[in-house]
């Protein structure tokens, strides 16, 4: 059963990664929404927060709610146009990191279960034969043991972005990712204060230029929760 959902978003100021006259680059923070929800209660977002700074800022993109990380919005309509089209023809670029549950047997590989929104327990989503492709590629960079749980360190390259899949695919695996509300069992959600999910590296065509820029947000869960060690995984 889900927990009832309080909207309490951080305080933290606008962290500004780049800017020119097509786009600005942010870092958002976990327990932020991208884009207003319903109701005035859900009105402060990171698109407010941007907007309140550059005001012509426009969408682009969207990162959950408790993922951190790399999020562009478009500063001019032509800017906006363009950016959509490199997500939507999949040529952006994606990496993030993660904390899963357990040792992880394979130490990289990649996820193809098929997605769909579960009309049970919205607004989950489910692995369906007949959801929507959705691929992951992932890769083991480290492993740990704090307070009796194993977890892994990954690095994941979502090919394509549906709603939830980097983490209902990780959960499929029986490797949920920490402080996962939605996915994780009880001692998996409790492990971590926040969900450990985080937009770490982005790759993308500048819209006027068509030069390649890439955009790079560091995230405290990987410094700051114990010692990483190097693999033991015999698949490595």
């Amino acid at each position: 059963m889900l927990e009832p959902f309080v909207y309490c978003p951080p305080t933290s100021p606008l962290d500004i990664l780049f800017q020119d006259k097509d786009m600005v680059v942010v870092n958002k923070p976990s327990g932020l929404l991208t884009n207003p929800g319903r109701g005035s209660e859900l009105a402060d977002c990171l698109l407010s927060r941007v907007q309140a700074q550059f005001p012509t800022a426009l969408l682009v993109h969207r990162l959950d709610l408790s993922t951190s990380g790399i999020v562009v919005f478009a500063l001019r309509r032509s800017a906006e146009r363009e950016l959509k089209r490199q997500f939507a023809e999949r040529l952006v670029k994606k990496r993030y990191l993660a904390v899963v549950a357990g040792y992880m047997q394979q130490a990289s590989g990649t996820i193809t279960l098929p997605l769909r929104a579960n009309p049970d327990k919205p607004p989950t989503h489910e692995v369906h034969a007949e959801g929507k492709a959705a691929e992951t590629a992932y890769m083991l960079l480290a492993e740990r043991e704090k307070d009796g749980l194993q977890s892994s360190l990954v690095e994941l390259k979502p090919v394509t972005g549906r709603s939830h899949q980097l983490r209902v695919h990780l959960a499929a695996l029986s490797h949920p990712i920490l402080g996962d509300a939605f996915y994780a069992p009880i001692a998996v959600r409790q492990a971590a204060p926040r969900l450990l999910l985080h937009a770490a590296t982005l790759k993308l065509l500048q819209p006027y230029h068509q030069q390649w820029l890439t955009f790079e947000a560091d995230t405290d869960f990987v410094t700051a929760s114990g010692t990483w060690l190097q693999p033991k995984s015999s698949a490595l």
